[in-house]
C-alpha cells in the first residue's frame, strides 16, 4: 500500500486530542475534561425549527452557498455585533461546521509553497489543512508571559516573502486568550504593511468573560478586504452536532471556496440551516444563560487552581483552562496518562495544541460545577502524591 497511499496524508500525525477520548470511551467510570463541547442540550425553539423542517419535507438541497434566508441573518449578525456589512450573495459561505470552512479558506487562497503562518498552541485543524493545501505551516509559538497573545514582534520576527496568510485563532483554543483592539490595531498594521491575509477563526466570540464585547481584525482600517472570518454555531448555540459553519469575506476568495464546496460537498444539512435562522434570530438570550454559566465554572476553576497550587493565567475566553505543570517535573503526556491511569480524570495534554504547549494541560470547562468538583479533588489527591 506504500505506493498507493498520499505521501502527505500518511505524513500528517492523528489529532492528540482523540488519544485520550478513545481511552475513555472504554472506561465506564472515567471523567472527561476534555471535549470542546458545550455540556447544555441545543435550546429548544432552535431544536424545533430543525424539526419543523423535517415535518414539512425540507429535506432538499439548498443552494450551493446556503439558504438565503440564512446568509440574509449571518449578514444581520455581523451587522449588529460588529457593524461589518457583508452581502448574502456574494460575502458569505455556508459550510458544514467552522473546520470546513478553514480548510475551504487556505485552499482558496495557497499555492504550493506559500507560508501561513499558524500561532501555537491553536486548534488542531491549522496545520494539517495547510499541509493538505500544499502549504508551508510556520509556526509562531505563543507566550505564557504573554498571556498567549500574539504580539507585533512574534509576528514579524516569522514573515517572508513567501508569506500569504495569518490564521488569527482568537478566542483561542486551547489556552483561552483573547486579542483586544489594541492587540489588532498592531497587528492589522503589520498586515497590511506586509499585503499578508488573514484567516479569523472567529467561533467561540461569543464566548468572552472580560466584560468587553468581542472585536474582529476585521473591523480594524484596511482588514475587511484582506479578512476571511470564519464562525459557526456549535458553540454559542450548542449546536456541534447539527455541523453547521460560515465563512464571510471578499467576494472573490467567498467564489473559489464556495466552488470547492460545490464539489466537495455541495451543500450544508438543509434542516440545520433552517434551524440556524431561528439560532440567530431568537438566540441571543440562550448565549447570555449559556455564557454566565461559563464563567462562574471559570472562577470556580481558577480559584481552585489556586488553592492545589496549579499555576494558571486568567483566561478571558472560550471554556478552557491551560494550567501549566512545568514544575512537577513531567511531560504534558506523563501527567495526563498518569492523571487517566490513577485517577480516572481525562484532560488533554498541551502538546496535543503544538510542541509548544509542552508543559501545559487543556483542561475544559463545558461540565456541570458536580464534575468539574469531583474532577478538581481527584486532581488535588493526585498533585498530592507527586
Amino acid at each position: 500500500m506504500k505506493n498507493i497511499l498520499s505521501d502527505v496524508v500518511v505524513n500528517i500525525q492523528p489529532s492528540g486530542i482523540r488519544k485520550f477520548f478513545d481511552i475513555v470511551s472504554e472506561m465506564d467510570d472515567a471523567i472527561s475534561l476534555g471535549v470542546g463541547e458545550p455540556d447544555f442540550d441545543t435550546p429548544w425553539h432552535i431544536r424545533e425549527e430543525g424539526i419543523y423542517a423535517l415535518e414539512k419535507g425540507k429535506t432538499f438541497y439548498t443552494s450551493n452557498s446556503g439558504l438565503k434566508e440564512l446568509r440574509i441573518e449571518v449578514c444581520n449578525y455581523f451587522k449588529r455585533k460588529l457593524n461589518l456589512d457583508y452581502h448574502y450573495e456574494n460575502e458569505v459561505l455556508i459550510t458544514v461546521g467552522g473546520s470546513e470552512a478553514i480548510d475551504l479558506g487556505i485552499r482558496a487562497m495557497i499555492n504550493p509553497g506559500d507560508e501561513v503562518l499558524v500561532p501555537q498552541p491553536s486548534y488542531v485543524s491549522y496545520v494539517p489543512c495547510v499541509e493538505l493545501a500544499h502549504g508551508v505551516p510556520v509556526i509562531i509559538e505563543l507566550k505564557e508571559e504573554n498571556q498567549f497573545r500574539l504580539t507585533k514582534e512574534e509576528l514579524l520576527e516569522k514573515i517572508t516573502d513567501k508569506t500569504k496568510i495569518l490564521v488569527l485563532p482568537f478566542p483561542n483554543n486551547p489556552t483561552g486568550a483573547i486579542l483586544e483592539k489594541e492587540d489588532l490595531e498592531e497587528i492589522a498594521k503589520v498586515c497590511v504593511e506586509k499585503d499578508i491575509m488573514v484567516l479569523s477563526d472567529e467561533i467561540y466570540s461569543e464566548l468572552t468573560y472580560n466584560g468587553k464585547p468581542h472585536i474582529s481584525i476585521a473591523c480594524m482600517p484596511g482588514m475587511k478586504e484582506r479578512t476571511i472570518i470564519i464562525n459557526g454555531f456549535s458553540k454559542a448555540y450548542a449546536m456541534t452536532g447539527w455541523r453547521l459553519g460560515y465563512a464571510a469575506g471578499p467576494a472573490e476568495i467567498i467564489a473559489q471556496m464556495t466552488k470547492i464546496h460545490q464539489f466537495a460537498i455541495m451543500c450544508a444539512p438543509t434542516n440545520s440551516q433552517y434551524a440556524a435562522v431561528e439560532a440567530l434570530k431568537n438566540g441571543d438570550k440562550d448565549i447570555d444563560v449559556m455564557r454566565e454559566s461559563y464563567n462562574q465554572r471559570r472562577r470556580y476553576l481558577l480559584h481552585e487552581f489556586k488553592r492545589i497550587g496549579l499555576d494558571c493565567f486568567e483566561p478571558f475566553g472560550a471554556f478552557y483552562m491551560f494550567p501549566s505543570i512545568k514544575k512537577f517535573g513531567m511531560t504534558s503526556d506523563e501527567f495526563a496518562t498518569r492523571l487517566l491511569e490513577e485517577e480516572k480524570i481525562a484532560i488533554v495534554p498541551g502538546t496535543a495544541f503544538g510542541d509548544c504547549g509542552e508543559g501545559f494541560l487543556r483542561i475544559s470547562y463545558a461540565y456541570s460545577l458536580e464534575n468539574l468538583k469531583i474532577a478538581l479533588e481527584k486532581i488535588e489527591k493526585f498533585i498530592s502524591k507527586l
